[in-house]
């Protein structure tokens, strides 16, 4: 999880330095909180719903327990539900009904 927040920190200060390629304002608010960005109208639990992403297009979520990861974070990769999974694990997906698998 460190080396993600490391990562996110320096993706930011190189859009942060070149004009033009800026992330939006709400969604650097997000990051900066230590949120994620769905694709969905209200945020899954145990998320709690803290203003928007990308100019609104999306629900900024931040973590109330930190018990849950992304699944990206966990070394899985999002599907949609017509693809099956070899073997699934525990993950957010930030779009709805899409699952978390490790080997599709």
């Amino acid at each position: 999880m460190k080396l993600f927040s490391c990562l996110m920190a320096l993706l930011l200060f190189l859009l942060q330095a070149v004009p033009g390629l800026g992330l939006p304002k709400d969604t650097l608010r997000c990051l900066e909180y230590h949120g994620y960005c769905f694709h969905l109208k209200s945020c899954p639990e145990p998320f709690a719903a803290f203003g928007t992403c990308y100019r609104r297009r999306k629900t900024c979520c931040v973590d109330t327990t930190s018990n849950f990861h992304i699944c990206q974070d966990e070394g899985g990769h999002c599907v949609p539900p017509e693809i099956r999974c070899l073997q699934e694990q525990g993950g957010l997906c930030p779009r709805r009904g899409w699952k978390c698998c490790t080997e599709v």
